[in-house]
């Protein structure tokens, strides 16, 4: 089945065994990113320095357009015959804010709303980064409504980790 899996660094190495992804997305600070994972191949893996933030003042390494650009060409050329693994730190905010903007991408516009409940109840521990949909929003089209779909969430269940999520691509 088509899926995207969201996990934190410290599930990385059992989600990489256990479901055999083609495709990895690392959002992690500069300084922090990983080596792509021994035996994974260079070109299938998206590694993307970023902070969380959610104010481009408020640090260095904010999220910039042009990563949800990479992001979003990267997931195009995924064929989904596999699943795609998107982690950050603690699998919570930069890469559930990912996967929102790929099932966006994927799901065509008009779906935001039904996309963020799915996400929430799938997740209770998401918190999207809001700079990272912001830039999906703009990059997509969607004239505000993917930010907008972050408030009909509801607020997360406070987590310092998350768990590895599931998203299909199909029958969210």
């Amino acid at each position: 089945m088509p899926r995207l899996l969201v996990t934190p660094l410290s599930s990385l190495p059992d989600v990489l065994k256990t479901h055999g992804p083609s495709h990895l997305v690392s959002l992690l600070s500069p300084e922090h990113m990983i080596a792509t994972p021994d035996g994974f191949p260079l070109s299938a893996h998206l590694k993307l320095g970023v902070n969380d933030i959610i104010d481009p003042a408020a640090g260095t390494a904010p999220p910039l357009r042009e990563h949800m650009d990479e992001l979003l060409t990267f997931a195009r050329s995924w064929d989904a015959s596999a699943p795609m693994v998107i982690h950050c730190w603690a699998g919570i905010s930069r890469s559930m804010a990912s996967a929102f903007a790929i099932l966006c991408d994927r799901m065509g516009p008009n779906r935001e709303i039904q996309i963020a409940r799915a996400m929430r109840q799938r997740a209770p521990h998401a918190q999207p980064n809001r700079l990272l949909v912001q830039h999906a929003d703009d990059v997509l089209g969607r004239g505000g409504r993917m930010v907008m779909a972050l408030n009909s969430m509801g607020p997360p269940l406070r987590m310092e980790e998350g768990v590895t999520t599931e998203f299909p691509l199909v029958g969210l």
